[in-house]
């Protein structure tokens, strides 16, 4: 039985209450060589972090790190997310009732949006929400920081870790993608800011890649906060225990710094999209921020990151090969 744990949803409370099931003690992995990297650029590899050439000081003026998955992880996560453990992880793991606010979707199937498994830094298997978004590598996955590494600790980060979009009571219709590398913001990795995250993902079985699959989404960066926003997700919550997409309607507004709805999703939906100009009918929208934080262990709120310039930077660096 996969191990998980509802810690993840106690950790921090208010603005910063995360929504990844999983739990939070620290478990540091075995350093491995670095792979060649871009000049001030942050790397991590295999859950150690190494540092790029260019010294410290330029590692420092870069505001994104890079967390970068070999040949051989990557074959072995695809290998361990069989069906069988992505349905057990969802049975084990219980948040309570689902609702009010946040609904099944019965849309048309949304193949960009999809379930993030992974191992976290305590060994335990586990799973957040993405999106495949439009890139110029149609490879960018749009998710939370949490869901890739714990903030404010570098050497803590997520492995074994696959996307699966449309996923939907056990089917994975349009196959699993494992992750390449990630990226974060440097703010999220040593002070727990910025809770965004951009991943890259290897193509498909078939060789094609993501969006050339299942299409992407449009995102947008320094949009004005408001409107109607359709935040979606992947939670914990019965009966659907994290086997169908449900979603959740709201008006965003600004508070502390970062943008809310009411919305009561839970955990397991951390990283899913927040969609504004949202077609009902054709599941296209424009994503302007992900699913971060919860008000409360009994939700009312959803909070989520404004997309800024670092956010910009983080998806730029995902586009690239």
């Amino acid at each position: 039985m996969p191990r998980t744990s509802t810690s993840e949803n106690r950790r921090l409370r208010g603005r910063a209450t995360r929504l990844a099931v999983a739990g939070t003690a620290l478990a540091l992995a075995a350093p491995v060589p670095a792979a060649a990297a871009v000049p001030g650029e942050v790397q991590a590899q295999g859950g150690a972090q190494v540092q790029a050439q260019g010294g410290a000081q330029a590692a420092a003026a870069n505001p994104v790190s890079l967390l970068k998955y070999t040949t051989k992880e990557r074959r072995d996560a695809l290998a361990y997310w069989t069906t069988a453990r992505m349905k057990a992880v969802g049975a084990s793991v219980d948040l309570g009732p689902s609702g009010p606010r946040a609904k099944p979707w019965r849309g048309p199937a949304l193949k960009t949006v999809g379930r993030l498994f992974f191992v976290n830094a305590t060994g335990a298997d586990t799973w957040c929400s993405a999106t495949a978004v439009k890139s110029a590598n149609k490879s960018a996955v749009m998710t939370a920081a949490h869901c890739v590494r714990r903030g404010s600790s570098p050497v803590n980060t997520n492995m074994s870790m696959v996307f699966v979009p449309g996923y939907s009571k056990g089917q994975q219709p349009h196959g699993v993608f494992a992750v390449r590398a990630a990226v974060t913001p440097r703010s999220w990795e040593n002070d727990s800011v910025n809770d965004m995250a951009a991943l890259i993902v290897d193509a498909g079985k078939d060789g094609r890649k993501l969006t050339d699959t299942v299409g992407g989404q449009a995102i947008a960066f320094n949009r004005p906060v408001g409107g109607t926003v359709s935040a979606l997700g992947y939670p914990a919550t019965r009966p659907q225990r994290g086997e169908e997409l449900l979603r959740c309607v709201g008006t965003a507004k600004k508070e502390n710094g970062a943008q809310v709805i009411p919305c009561d999703l839970n955990g397991g939906s951390s990283g899913g999209p927040w969609f504004a100009d949202f077609d009902t009918t054709t599941g296209k929208g424009v994503l302007v921020s992900v699913n971060s934080g919860l008000d409360s262990l009994a939700p009312t709120k959803m909070y989520g990151e404004v997309l800024g310039d670092t956010a910009k930077k983080v998806y730029d660096r995902a586009q690239r090969p």
